[in-house]
């Protein structure tokens, strides 16, 4: 027996270590928060003592725990009720369902205050599913909700949906300059319908009154719950500072960076966060934006493994729904979206992002840039070379975020360079069917290349971008290994499956990499941090349709236990 015994001791089962070779051992032991010893049942059972806890799996997996490498953990804590009205399918199925739920809000809230709700995506409202072109207005919401201002986030987080009261009390009208790349969508006699699209979103999200410190944390709170549940130890957390708090509704005094310090310094943060500043909006200028990351400046982490800004998050273009992200062919119907930033031609904003790549890179900071159109990436992907030919650093692992349409020659430069790219697997399964409308059935069905970056060389991560989609990694194994969509079950692109092995490894070792960790956590090995997830039953001979059914029963963050639903 060792000098210290071990804390807890894992038999009966598969555990995945998801090591270089992905070695599958039978048993594992934890000593003092880390892993003490990996193998067969007999040499590991003896690194028990007396007061060691051992637990028998069952037939069960052990995984390292799951690290969501692009999650909004305030935002998604932000969408629950009574916070926010749950305007989502399956809780609305139509624009009067929607209607009908935020009139019962406003009967239960005082007069000229605002009513949010989150979650509403076109493609599963009956009325614009059978009229591609009718979608929602303020008049749908102005009849239930005509004394309070009223803002819908839809599920993408790239629409909101207001009534007449809120752009009142914005101060939008038919004279409202839009933002770059941004879309006020406006009527024939040249009125705001409504819906507000990319970088015109602010224009209403500003309005909203700062929510306090306290409800944040609480937020935030009841995220950590959740993703003790699912097994999730680790997420990336794209986007706090001055151009990320409208969107947590934060106020400059009380950052929402700040509210994650405070539940760091009470023992609280029970997942591992990585950190991206985000220090401007999604329209600013070069100039702007760099000034803004100039002015930020940060302490360093109490504790680095806990909480840990990174990186610098970046906007270059919209989303293909909204066509607005910017693309080399035409859209269904015309059009090919264009970059967000900055600047009245493409050479402009072209040379605007590139200097904002440049001067994060030259700054030492990680580069994590939303984008999603092939046009767009490719621009971005360049402007990560050039920024890292013009200031050379080692290891600076820049990547593109979402990364839709990543096309082959991208990847190779990602892979030549060294840098990566985060997927949303839990996206695809939801809009597969939806993205042929906007795209056509060839490019919706590359979407998400996962299998050509991976062959390519590229290290891929990946997200569920919540509360886009729920942070279920489980859905996300099962699409990447299916490429099967939500609504119909249809298949969206077969030659881009992965294996069960890889699928799994983008949400481990190699989000341990993005987060410049994987030489402590990601995997199951001797030494690392005992973040640990265990599923009931057999990931390893289970059907990928069966996946997203299969229990998390365990769930350790540093040898901690965050959620235990095992049975000794």
């Amino acid at each position: 027996m060792p000098a210290t015994p071990a804390d807890l001791v894992f038999v009966g089962g598969s555990v995945l270590t998801v090591d270089s070779r992905f070695t599958t051992a039978s048993a594992l032991a934890v000593t003092d928060g880390l892993i003490s010893a990996v193998g067969e049942r007999a040499e590991v059972m003896a690194h028990a003592g007396p007061g060691t806890r051992v637990v028998d799996l069952k037939g069960g997996t052990l995984l390292p725990g799951i690290n969501d490498a692009h999650l909004h953990g305030c935002a998604l804590g932000l969408i629950r009720p009574p916070l926010s009205v749950d305007v989502a399918h399956p809780a609305v199925r139509s624009i009067a369902d929607v209607a009908e739920a935020v009139g019962k809000a406003a009967a239960r809230t005082p007069a000229g205050e605002w009513i949010t709700g989150h979650g509403w995506d076109a493609g599963y409202l009956a009325e614009c599913v059978a009229d591609p072109s009718r979608l929602p207005t303020r008049q749908d919401l102005d009849a239930v909700s005509p004394d309070h201002p009223v803002l819908l986030y839809s599920a993408t987080g790239h629409s909101t949906w207001v009534n007449s009261a809120a752009l009142a009390r914005s101060g939008v009208d038919r004279d409202t300059p839009v933002p770059p790349g941004a879309v006020i969508v406006t009527d024939v006699a040249g009125e705001p319908t409504g819906l507000l699209q990319e970088g015109a979103q602010d224009l209403v999200h500003r309005a909203l009154p700062a929510l306090s410190p306290q409800v944040r944390a609480e937020a935030i709170r009841a995220t950590l719950r959740t993703l003790a549940r699912l097994g999730i130890t680790s997420y990336t957390e794209p986007g706090l500072g001055p151009g990320g708090d409208a969107l947590m509704r934060g106020a400059l005094a009380h950052s929402t960076l700040d509210v994650y310090r405070r539940l760091l310094a009470d023992g609280e943060l029970t997942a591992r966060v990585s950190v991206l500043l985000l220090p401007s909006g999604m329209t600013s200028t070069a100039e702007d934006f760099v000034q803004a990351l100039a002015a930020m400046d940060e302490p360093p982490s109490a504790d680095p493994r806990r909480l840990h800004i990174i990186g610098v998050k970046l906007f270059a273009d919209g989303i293909p729904v909204n066509k607005t992200a910017w693309m080399h062919e035409p859209y269904v119907g015309g059009g090919c979206g264009s970059l967000c930033v900055g600047g009245d031609t493409d050479e402009e904003r072209v040379a605007q992002i590139a200097e904002m790549i440049r001067y994060t890179h030259a700054a030492g900071y990680q580069a994590g840039v939303h984008v999603t159109g092939d046009r767009a990436i490719d621009t971005v992907v360049d402007a990560f070379a050039a920024a890292d030919a013009a200031h050379p650093r080692p290891d600076a692992r820049h990547y593109v975020i979402h990364g839709d349409f990543l096309t082959a020659r991208s990847m190779r430069t990602l892979a030549r360079h060294g840098f990566g790219v985060n997927m949303n697997p839990t996206i695809k399964w939801t809009v597969a069917d939806l993205e042929e409308e906007f795209v056509g059935p060839q490019r919706a069905a590359y979407e998400w290349p996962y299998r050509d970056a991976i062959d390519a060389g590229v290290t891929v991560t990946s997200g569920s971008d919540a509360p886009v989609t729920l942070p279920d990694w489980r859905q996300g194994v099962s699409t990447m290994m299916l490429r099967e969509s939500k609504a119909g079950g249809r298949v969206s692109g077969p030659d881009q499956r992965i294996r069960l092995a890889e699928a799994i490894r983008t949400y481990t070792v190699d989000a341990a990499w993005q987060d410049f960790a994987e030489e402590w956590k990601g995997s199951l090995e001797v030494g690392k941090v005992a973040d640990l997830c265990v599923l009931g039953g057999d990931l390893l001979t289970a059907d990928p349709h069966d996946i997203p059914g299969m229990p998390v029963v365990f769930t350790a963050v540093g040898g901690d236990i965050v959620h235990d639903d095992l049975t000794i």
